[in-house]
């Protein structure tokens, strides 16, 4: 499409190298809280490894391209910063996924709420191939706080661990970047820039309303040679609709069965996927 604009195109990354025309479909696998969080109770490290399993094998059994490990520890911490033990932990979970599951489906790690450097250093630990920014570049709020991007921070240490190979999905507007003005073309394609001159490999994108979802989703794709990830909203019903223009889906309640945070089923990705693949 002429007009493009090009950021990191000597960078390839997972998304990048998909099969044209082909939808990302990732599950989310949501963990217990980790220890040394207030809501951490003994043992949930191990049901967090058993349960973690079981999800990215039923996600892949029931044909999802990936998953997204996160931690749901109820409270968190909003600046790029976390325990050690957590680091640990999730790779140590992240680990024992990618055992399971191989190296032909994608396994991404988010410590949440915006430790993009910490998720780097576990993604690293255990070959995982990606990781969520909630704010790699910006400000926004958050129930726990405001969360501030800190580009140079993230830049430097991912090349100093020699992480670069791990991609970036970069949340602009969504669940956990929050997008609280109108609908505005300009402001949308200046985030999406500022995040992919971060280093950021695909752009995350999710508005409840619809219309407003698919314009956001075609305005970025528009601007940019860039893969567009929608953060949330899609569902075995609107899927199909919903992933016209982008490139693929992070899918979690769906999944669960409206149970957040509960197990994956197996019924429900497989409707889910079956849906996608007519796109």
């Amino acid at each position: 499409m002429p007009g493009l604009i090009k950021i990191n195109e000597g960078y390839d990354n997972i998304f990048t190298r998909r099969k044209r025309g082909h939808k990302l479909v990732i599950g989310c696998i949501h963990l217990l809280p980790m220890p040394n969080t207030p809501y951490y109770k003994s043992g949930d490290l191990e049901r967090s490894v058993e349960k973690a399993v079981w999800d990215a094998r039923t996600l892949k059994e029931n044909g999802a391209d990936g998953c997204i490990i996160q931690n749901v520890d109820g409270i968190f911490v909003p600046t790029d910063d976390t325990d050690y033990v957590n680091v640990a932990c999730m790779a140590s979970v992240g680990t024992h996924v990618r055992t399971e599951v191989g190296k032909d489906f994608l396994v991404g790690v988010q410590i949440m709420w915006n430790s993009i450097t910490p998720s780097l250093a576990a993604a690293k630990a255990c070959g995982a191939d990606f990781t969520r920014c909630a704010a790699l570049t910006g400000v926004s709020r958050s129930p726990f706080g405001a969360i501030e991007g800190n580009p140079m921070k993230v830049m430097n240490y991912r090349r100093y661990i020699d992480a670069e190979h791990v991609a970036m999905i970069a949340e602009i507007s969504g669940y956990h970047f929050l997008n609280e003005q109108e609908y505005n073309r300009e402001i949308v394609v200046s985030h999406a820039k500022d995040a992919l001159t971060a280093g950021g490999n695909a752009i995350e994108l999710f508005a409840k309303d619809e219309e407003i979802n698919e314009k956001m989703v075609r305005d970025v794709k528009e601007a940019f040679d860039v893969p567009v990830i929608l953060g949330g909203g899609t569902n075995i019903e609107n899927a199909a609709r919903r992933l016209k223009y982008a490139d693929g889906a992070i899918v979690g309640t769906c999944f669960e069965k409206g149970v957040w945070g509960g197990p994956v089923q197996a019924d429900a990705v497989k409707a889910y996927v079956e849906n996608v693949r007519k796109v």
